[in-house]
């Protein structure tokens, strides 16, 4: 039998377990609360504040007058006025220039509208002018956003898309700034209201609500030819002594790749086949890479998931993989067709990579927060996204890239003061013309900015997306 005072022992025993698992429980509840705190502070705060559910948006559009958003060069991209009956509208002054970026307010907020509406709808609160407003019942003038868009490359390259379809992009490479983001077809923010069941309906298939250098998604054609270039040199550390012999054409188990006009380009070795952009050449490269290495290179470079971008964009797609595509594909995809699909923000972002020694930043278009007085409140810094190459494998890349304009495909830009690297692409699509593409990049031995543009259904690059860049680059080293 046991004694009184072991039984008392033991009833201690019990009450110390429970209340020690009661501490525990209310413990554990505490660190979980804390952890999904962080987690709101660090990761879901902006999407919360910035919810078109979250009804402080009514309170603070009461009080306070929605800033305004700015280029980098001073000018005004959107802002509130008040009409002669008194009613604030907000107001676009470039109308469909840059509607796909700056966004709208009106039947759904997007891009900037959207990802800076709480900024807008605050006022620096330290100002005495802002004080006695608040007191008397005077609405106070919202924040104003600053981008990183430079607004004369952006008018010059909206000016030289014209009437055709298309995007382009240009990124400083050291620091991932988006100085000019051009989406054709667009539409005027100032008349959605009007216009908002055309747009929708959309008979023409010209997608103008669609951003398309950051969500359009295109075959990339030979600017891919880069990430080929790329994986080929891994699998071989002899790749300076590649040899070639084209003579127009490539076959594989019925499946014919020409080159371009079917021109025989001879013996070629890698810079010279990159140069002159031979798709019988890169598609050989292709039927011989590792599948599991080529996806973990373009995985490596972004592909199949969302770009570290400050910007809305769509993932591009790399769909070669092992046990579900054959050498066919391979070959195809090595040449930038296939499946593998790219938006002209992601291509900007590799060919940044090559430019800034292998490193890809962040891109990013909003440079800092300023008062409606000018002072500046909050500012935006570069970040790294990833290494992605070694600085000799992007020396070595650069060096391709400057061939296709010395003795390639892009000849056109050796006529400009500054030296420019770059890759132009035909992108063949299944019953239209091919989409023309180029990105580049300079100076060449320091660069400052990277170019990609697309023309929807054009034709080849050297012919319609090298011109483009042209203009680009003229004005901006003029």
């Amino acid at each position: 039998m046991k004694s009184k005072d072991s039984k008392s022992v033991s009833n201690n025993n019990s009450e110390k377990k429970a209340i020690l698992s009661v501490v525990y429980i209310f413990v554990g509840l505490f660190v979980l609360m804390m952890g999904y705190f962080t987690y709101f502070l660090l990761v879901k705060r902006d999407d919360v504040v910035n919810s078109t559910y979250n009804l402080r948006h009514d309170v603070l559009s009461k009080r306070i007058i929605r800033g305004k958003i700015l280029s980098s060069d001073g000018k005004v991209l959107a802002e509130t006025i008040t009409d002669d009956e008194g009613n604030e509208i907000r107001a676009y002054p470039y109308k469909d220039m840059y509607a796909n970026v700056v966004g709208r307010v009106a039947r759904g907020r997007t891009g900037i509208e959207e990802v800076e509406n709480i900024t807008l709808l605050t006022t620096y609160s330290k100002s005495p002018d802002a004080m006695y407003n608040d007191l008397v019942g005077v609405k106070n003038p919202g924040n104003n956003v600053v981008s990183t868009l430079n607004h004369k490359l952006t008018k010059l390259a909206y000016d030289a898309l014209g009437n055709d379809r298309g995007a382009v992009v240009v990124i400083e490479p050291k620091t991932g700034k988006i100085l000019t983001m051009v989406s054709k077809p667009s539409y005027d923010p100032n008349e959605i209201e009007y216009n908002w069941d055309k747009l929708t309906e959309d008979i023409d298939n010209k997608s103008p609500l669609l951003n398309r250098a950051s969500q359009g998604l295109y075959p990339p054609g030979s600017t891919f030819k880069l990430l080929t270039a790329l994986a080929y040199m891994r699998d071989n550390p002899d790749y300076m002594d590649y040899e070639y012999k084209c003579v127009g054409h490539t076959e594989y188990d019925g499946m014919r790749i020409s080159c371009s006009g079917n021109k025989v380009h001879g013996r070629l070795d890698l810079k010279q086949a990159f140069a002159k952009s031979c798709n019988s050449s890169f598609s050989s490269i292709g039927k011989n890479i590792s599948i599991d290495d080529f996806r973990s290179l373009s995985e490596s470079f972004f592909f199949n998931q969302p770009l570290p971008a400050r910007v809305v964009n769509n993932p591009s797609s790399f769909l070669l993989k092992v046990g579900e595509s054959g050498v066919k594909e391979a070959m195809q995809t090595a040449i930038g067709q296939g499946r593998t699909l790219i938006t002209p923000l992601h291509n900007a972002m590799i060919t940044a990579a090559v430019a800034n020694d292998g490193v890809i930043m962040k891109p990013y278009v909003i440079d800092h927060i300023e008062s409606a007085g000018g002072r500046i409140l909050k500012g935006y810094i570069p970040e790294e996204a990833s290494r992605v190459m070694t600085v000799k494998e992007a020396n070595y890349l650069k060096s391709l890239m400057r061939a296709v304009v010395t003795e390639g495909t892009a000849k056109r830009l050796q006529k400009l003061d500054v030296k420019v690297a770059g890759k132009t692409g035909t992108a063949e699509t299944e019953g239209a013309t091919s989409h023309a593409w180029f990105v580049g990049f300079a100076p060449l031995n320091d660069p400052e900015i990277v170019i990609s543009v697309i023309v929807e259904n054009k034709g080849s690059g050297s012919e319609y997306a090298v011109p483009i860049a042209e203009k680009i680059f003229d004005a901006y080293f003029d």
